[in-house]
């Protein structure tokens, strides 16, 4: 027997007995009243209130266990075949939803890579984890959602009714994560859930909101001295440095820390560090640095690094900086290009150089 409780139409029926306003959007919420109660109303839903649902069923149902055997203690026990935690958050304006969940795609493709799950389930996956490891960016008409998955479970992200980006963790078998089919652990599952899925959103918004100060690029790509200790400059531009910053924004959320070789794995995949390779020796030379301008904290007994919370935005802005503007832009820009297809940006660059030319012309400095 298969029993599915929803949620959503569940909460609803608590708010109307409450006498508490609400909108609803379709499989979920667009507006209350009282927003505080409806989250209480959510948080209580407990294993009990499915069990309660269940029983008031079987009452009217006909099923195979007699009175007597009902009193000898026969009955019916369910357990989680399926379980989905969800989160809708409403947008003011239908375009900034639009272009929020469009940058989102754009920043985590690399989401359901192994390195990238295991930080966002808590979870090590060896070669001997199954399932198959990726992201798939499925589009059914002109709505595109984003989806990965760690062994049976499943997370979904979409744009819900152009109105709400929509976080959805499907759990298809509980021992994924070494927890019992028992309806006891509801509760648990929802925590882990609701854990997974603003982890998932708390690395997203860090990718779009990573700007610096002036004063913080400068103490990064400047020489620092601070108690004594000398840090190098931390060179914008510099392939070393920035396969180093890139490599960096795949550990934004490591919960075990960073390691020397780890680190050294992924930035040498990045940079061609010539016939020795990325050696352990430059590596620790590369660590002490970002610890010495503050991006790297060391755990305390170990040889692991964390990012601090000034790291993710630094590491996120120098990556995402020089590849989406600087690089692109000096390609557009380069003279040796043929004129074939007239470009915006090319044209005001040669009107502005023109106009340099002029002024410096008129000032008799030219050489």
């Amino acid at each position: 027997m298969r029993v599915w409780v929803n949620g959503h139409e569940w909460a609803k029926r608590q708010l109307r007995r409450k006498g508490i306003g609400y909108q609803e959007l379709q499989n979920g919420f667009f507006a209350c009243d009282d927003p505080i109660a409806l989250q209480k109303v959510c948080d209580d839903f407990s294993a009990e209130d499915v069990d309660a649902f269940f029983r008031r069923w079987l009452r009217r149902l006909p099923h195979p266990f007699t009175a007597a055997d009902r009193q000898a203690g026969m009955r019916y026990q369910l357990s989680i075949l399926q379980m989905e935690v969800s989160l809708t958050q409403v947008f003011d304006r239908t375009l900034h939803g639009r272009q929020f969940f469009e940058e989102v795609i754009r920043d985590n493709l690399d989401v359901g890579r192994p390195d990238r799950v295991q930080l966002l389930f808590q979870r090590r996956i060896s070669r001997r984890t199954p399932g198959r490891f990726r992201t798939r960016v499925l589009t059914a008409g002109v709505q595109p959602s984003l989806r990965f998955d760690y062994k049976h479970t499943r997370v979904k992200q979409y744009f819900k009714l152009d109105k709400a980006l929509r976080t959805e963790t499907t759990f298809n078998d509980t021992y994924d994560f070494e927890i019992g089919r028992n309806l006891g652990n509801l509760p648990h599952l929802r925590r882990l859930g609701r854990h997974i899925n603003h982890r998932l959103l708390t690395l997203e918004r860090v990718a779009q909101h990573c700007a610096i100060a002036s004063q913080t690029v400068e103490r990064i790509v400047l020489p620092t001295v601070d108690d004594g200790q000398r840090a190098p400059a931390q060179r914008w531009g510099d392939p070393r440095i920035m396969a180093l910053f890139s490599a960096l924004c795949a550990f934004s959320a490591a919960p075990e820390g960073i390691t020397n070789r780890s680190l050294r794995q992924r930035a040498g995949s990045l940079f061609d560090a010539g016939p020795k390779g990325y050696t352990q020796a430059r590596m620790s030379y590369d660590l002490r640095r970002l610890r010495l301008k503050g991006l790297l904290l060391r755990l305390p007994h170990s040889q692991r690094y964390v990012l601090t919370s000034l790291g993710r935005r630094v590491a996120l802005f120098m990556s995402k900086s020089f590849a989406r503007i600087v690089r692109p832009v000096l390609q557009r820009l380069d003279p040796s290009l043929p004129d074939q297809a007239p470009d915006p940006l090319r044209r005001a660059w040669r009107v502005c150089e023109r106009a340099l030319d002029a002024a410096i012309s008129e000032a008799r400095m030219a050489a």
